[in-house]
């Protein structure tokens, strides 16, 4: 991996926070690639390579890992809720390391956002309530089928939920990771009970702000509690309608959510900006710790985007997710000037070696 030295681009200026410290301010945002076992969740040499390609990212989060078998959204997509996956990614996180990076992996519930094709014994769906999605299809193993409705979760279901996030963080530090990212956003389980379309539950998980905010906060405070907060991030995604997520007033929602956890001391808040509530702009006055801005949009976002963000302050990193699948070597492209690499679009999800780890250094 080469060193960068040039300090003049923000994006490449180490970074020293309260747990993070960074060769720059470059974070690789997590991106499903749907090329694990399908039948155990475990990653392979394949994925180690991958991750390694990318190690001169200030950050790497890692895709999506399920954290219980409800969890899991679709073929492909890798776990961290057994011994055997913990094993597996034991690979990934010592060739990262090897190759001078540091990964995070990111925890994930999907919700309602799964199919009985894809879950274990042809399990329902599970979600805060039972609101389905109609206005698309989802894809699974047979091809893209129509959204189930999802059963809505017994306060039990719930809790069992907040200890599977807790398992898998545990998992995570086992298998080598630097720490793990709570996934909050896009629509799936954290964000539908956030959201007032699909959670309409009367329990102690729904209705006020206080309701529906609860299992965000019991996950967070929980993974925390297990790993410790210096080793947690928090990814969210307010007013993103995504999935067929409607948040009324986001910043109703997420102000006080943000105001319960920012004593934590986590290690980061990753901000995803899409749609019309200016997150970043509302939300970077009131979190003291590190904060990952990403936009996104139907474009991937280029440095042009991100760097002014940083020079105002208003993050400390960016993450970009799809420019890393073409340009392993992005931080050093960004330094050099190199152009840019586009991705070959049909080979990004599922398959093999092609169009995964076969992209060249510029």
């Amino acid at each position: 991996m080469t060193t960068l030295t040039t300090t003049a681009d923000p994006l490449l200026r180490p970074y020293e926070g309260r747990t993070l410290r960074l060769p720059n301010r470059i974070a690789m945002a997590p991106m499903t690639r749907g090329r694990t076992d399908d039948r155990t969740g475990t990653p392979d040499a394949l994925t180690a390579a991958y991750y390694a390609q990318r190690a001169g990212a200030g950050l790497i989060v890692s895709e999506g890992l399920w954290v219980g078998p409800a969890a899991k959204g679709g073929p492909g997509i890798p776990g961290i809720a057994t011994d055997e996956q913990t094993a597996a990614w034991r690979g990934v996180t010592s060739a990262v390391h090897a190759a001078g990076g540091r990964i995070y992996a990111q925890l994930w519930h999907v919700g309602r956002m799964t199919h009985p094709v894809t879950l274990p014994g042809s399990r329902e769906p599970l979600a805060p309530s039972p609101v389905p999605i109609t206005g698309e299809e989802i894809y699974t193993s047979q091809g893209r089928l129509p959204h189930v409705t999802p059963r809505e979760m017994t306060t039990a279901e719930v809790e069992e939920a907040v200890a599977q996030f807790t398992a898998a963080a545990r998992n995570a530090v086992r298998a080598g990771f630097d720490g793990v990212e709570v996934h909050g956003a896009n629509g799936y389980l954290v964000q539908q009970f956030l959201a007032e379309n699909t959670n309409r539950r009367g329990d102690r998980y729904g209705g006020s702000v206080e309701g529906r905010t609860r299992f965000a906060r019991e996950v967070v405070h929980a993974v925390a509690a297990e790993v410790g907060p210096e080793r947690v991030g928090l990814r969210i995604s307010p007013g993103n309608p995504e999935n067929e997520i409607r948040e009324e007033d986001p910043a109703s929602t997420y102000r006080p959510l943000l105001e319960a956890l920012d004593p934590l001391g986590l290690a980061y808040l990753h901000v995803i900006e899409r749609g019309s509530y200016p997150a970043l702009a509302d939300l970077r006055p009131r979190w003291s710790g590190t904060l990952i801005a990403n936009y996104n949009g139907a474009a991937p976002t280029r440095r042009e985007q991100a760097a002014p963000l940083l020079e105002s302050g208003t993050a400390d990193l960016f993450s970009f997710g799809r420019l890393f699948i073409a340009n392993p070597d992005l931080p050093e492209r960004f330094a050099s000037g190199a152009p840019l690499a586009e991705p070959r679009w049909d080979l990004v999800y599922g398959g093999g070696a092609e169009g995964y780890i076969d992209y060249p250094r510029a």
